[in-house]
């Protein structure tokens, strides 16, 4: 279930993070980060939103499919066979290497426009990018073609989630003197974005003009600390229900390679989702959820398409009952941060992961 309201109170609040003309590029990737690209965008997009972020060509299509009209940036750049596909679907590639700028060029010359592209500086994230000292030569090149044009210049920070800002100042740095560097050369870009949701709570120095929310915009935060920063809401609410009831007798194993075997006569439940659905499998053993308002444990170990908890201690359990993975019930709460920790992993794979054959219901 899909919050739209709590989509757009956490909206407002990171946008009350930015000083007035500061313009926002949420980050809808991953399918929203597993909330919904197409109609996340469409919230956002109603409330003023002026950019979205996606990382594949694939991702910008469907944006437009749905409606969006909003300029869309591939950030992630783009492959040979997709330079038709920017202009027919008018997105903006984010580019880090010549031949591309080649071929869109040579694309822009044929239809008669002028492309705008954004060009991305490896400020020390080790991944896309040209590097400093490929600004002269690379800049220097561009201007050998008539049909294109820089509309943007980025960067990434590599560990803004942690306190320490000494790395995050260094990559700053560097891009502050890529900048001054690539305007010395002639260019004036329009746009100058860094920031991710950590920067644009705690590093104000980075918003330049254009700030790139993601995980916070689903009311997620990069680490703990950040909670006491900005208040936000959950936007997803995991659920399911139990489709079968089972009494077992002591002794009895449960799920495959029996790591689980109940030590009592015991009423087991069964949900019908699995790590085919995105629950992680490392929840095996480890997990709980809510049913009835009480904290139950997954036993044994998560299938594809079905979960088993022991629901021994909760009393009148019935077939069709609500199962919260996500969220809250009665005085209860699972949250994503909760679930990323007992699993080892981080909120932003654990929204990911979860399926596309898993129902999306807008609230």
């Amino acid at each position: 279930i899909i919050d739209t309201e709590s989509l757009r109170f956490n909206y407002r609040r990171l946008r009350e993070m930015v000083a007035d003309g500061v313009k926002t590029m949420a980050i809808v990737k991953a399918n929203a980060y597993g909330h919904g690209d197409v109609r996340v965008a469409r919230v956002l997009e109603e409330m003023g939103c002026e950019y979205f972020g996606v990382a594949m060509v694939e991702e910008g299509i469907r944006l437009r499919e749905g409606g969006i009209e909003a300029p869309v940036v591939v950030l992630g750049g783009i492959f040979n066979d997709q330079v038709r596909a920017i202009f027919d679907y008018d997105l903006t590639p984010v580019v880090y290497d010549l031949d591309t700028v080649e071929r869109i060029d040579s694309l822009a010359g044929k239809r008669a426009v002028v492309k705008d592209i954004h060009v991305k500086i490896d400020t020390g994230m080790g991944r896309l990018g040209i590097l400093p000292h490929q600004i002269g030569a690379f800049f220097s090149t561009l201007k050998g073609y008539d049909n294109i044009r820089v509309e943007g210049v980025l960067s990434h920070f590599s560990e803004m989630d942690q306190e320490d800002k000494g790395y995050s100042h260094r990559q700053l740095s560097t891009f502050v003197d890529a900048l001054d560097r690539i305007k010395g050369l002639g260019y004036n870009p329009s746009l100058v974005h860094m920031a991710n949701s950590a920067a644009i709570v705690e590093f104000r120095e980075s918003h330049f003009n254009l700030i790139r929310p993601g995980i916070m915009l689903y009311g997620s935060y990069p680490s703990k600390r950040f909670s006491d920063r900005i208040h936000l809401k959950p936007v997803m609410t995991l659920k399911t229900c139990l489709v079968y009831l089972k009494k077992l007798p002591s002794g009895f194993p449960v799920s495959y390679g029996r790591t689980y075997v109940t030590k009592k006569e015991s009423t087991i439940g069964i949900l019908p989702i699995g790590y085919g659905d995105g629950l992680p499998r490392r929840l095996s053993g480890r997990g709980e959820v809510l049913v009835r308002g009480k904290r139950v444990p997954i036993v044994g170990m998560v299938c594809m398409d079905f979960t088993m908890c022991d629901l021994t201690d909760v009393d009148d359990a019935r077939v069709g009952d609500e199962v919260v993975i996500i969220g809250s019930q009665g005085d209860d709460t699972i949250t994503v941060e909760e679930m990323a920790e007992r699993t080892g992993t981080i909120t932003y794979e654990i929204f990911c992961n979860i399926s596309t054959r898993v129902p999306r219901l807008y609230t």
